[in-house]
């Protein structure tokens, strides 16, 4: 994680402790977090989407994305994201979101399998939320913006 952060954000270190939205416990104790990031210099992505297990399913996530997605202008957009497909209950919220799955065989220096792990998804997402999946290819400009560094920057 340290070289990540370094790789990342440790330029606009700042910036990064600025953006990065914790919600806390009744103790006050953090247990989610997640911000916009301009990654590539030129791409607006959502990082660190994270609720401690023991929080999860009680809406933290979806107030999260909410609340950092809800000042971004109409330009802002399109917003990326990086996640797994083991990351079911995650994948459902983002879908909710408007996100969609690229299909794109390659993305920055990164295989995309998706193909492979659409069976996963649809073995364990509920059916419902499975036939919403929108899926895409990638942005011709989003290509060229992970493509250009050798650091995956999401």
């Amino acid at each position: 994680m340290t070289k990540y952060f370094d790789d990342v954000y440790a330029r606009e270190g700042n910036l990064f402790f600025d953006k990065c939205l914790f919600i806390c416990n009744e103790d006050d104790v953090p247990v989610g977090t997640c911000f916009i990031w301009k990654a590539y210099g030129s791409i607006n992505t959502l990082h660190w989407l994270k609720v401690l297990k023991a929080y999860e399913g009680k809406g933290l996530g979806r107030a999260l994305v909410s609340a950092v997605v809800k000042d971004l202008a109409v330009e802002d957009y399109p917003v990326f994201l990086h996640t797994h497909p083991s990351s079911f209950r995650a994948i459902k919220l983002y879908s909710d979101f408007g996100f969609a799955l690229l299909s794109d065989p390659v993305i920055g220096s990164r295989n995309n399998d998706l193909v492979e792990c659409l069976p996963i998804l649809q073995e364990h997402m509920p059916a419902e939320d499975y036939k919403n999946l929108r899926i895409c290819q990638a942005p011709e400009e989003f290509l060229e913006a992970v493509g250009s560094s050798p650091i995956n920057q999401f």
